[in-house]
């Protein structure tokens, strides 16, 4: 995944980051380097820098001593915060969503969900992750809640690296989904139905998120140290 050289360098640098870390490409616990992200990205030091002091202040990364950074290893306790906060936050986008829906909007939704689908059914986690989050973010955009939406993106910033090792774990036929049922609300113009579809999505995510995911992570770093 390399920058986008349309955009100025310190923001490509920082939203290429971003997305490799909402979409789990690097690992819960891995170490990063500035010289290493920049050879990763071919591009500077000091844009990367700059990605890394805002993306640390997005919680999404860790900065230890000795300047070292690191993509942080969740306890249950903060992943039980981060979907209690999720559970509230996204179905009211969705129900704030639903005044700015159209058939097009819809469509394209129904679009993205096919491919979600496709994704489930090669095993594809990283097609998954992707356009799960492609599924997702084109409603919340209609909300129009510009301080809710940078919450949102904050959380998924945190939980991504996580739950890459949980899709890794047991697999991608362990991930339904309500999608249809949401799409389905917004165009009947039923605003809490889709939002309570949508709780129930969420509350998908949350039951694999449930098991002893930081204990055995910590276990297999052991391991492999």
């Amino acid at each position: 995944m390399q920058i986008d050289r349309k955009m100025p360098e310190h923001q490509a640098v920082y939203a290429a980051l971003r997305d490799r870390i909402l979409l789990g490409h690097f690992a819960p616990g891995q170490p990063l380097t500035i010289q290493g992200l920049a050879e990763m990205l071919g591009t500077g030091m000091t844009p990367v820098r700059e990605a890394i002091r805002r993306l640390t202040s997005e919680n999404a990364l860790e900065t230890l001593g000795n300047r070292r950074v690191i993509v942080p290893v969740l306890t249950q306790t903060q992943i039980d915060d981060i979907y209690h906060l999720r559970l509230f936050i996204e179905p009211e986008l969705v129900r704030r969503a639903a005044k700015n829906i159209t058939k097009q909007l819809a469509d394209d939704l129904y679009e993205i969900d096919r491919k979600v689908n496709e994704a489930i059914a090669a095993g594809d986690i990283s097609g998954y992750l992707g356009f799960n989050k492609d599924f997702h973010f084109a409603i919340y955009a209609l909300a129009d809640a510009p301080i809710l939406m940078r919450t949102v993106e904050s959380l998924w910033l945190q939980v991504g690296p996580s739950l890459r090792v949980v899709c890794g774990r047991y697999g991608t036929a362990s991930l339904p989904d309500m999608h249809l049922d949401v799409i389905k609300a917004l165009l009947e113009n039923q605003p809490d139905t889709a939002a309570a579809a949508m709780q129930e999505d969420l509350k998908q995510g949350i039951f694999l998120m449930a098991q002893p995911f930081a204990q055995n992570f910590d276990q297999k770093l052991g391991t492999d140290q």
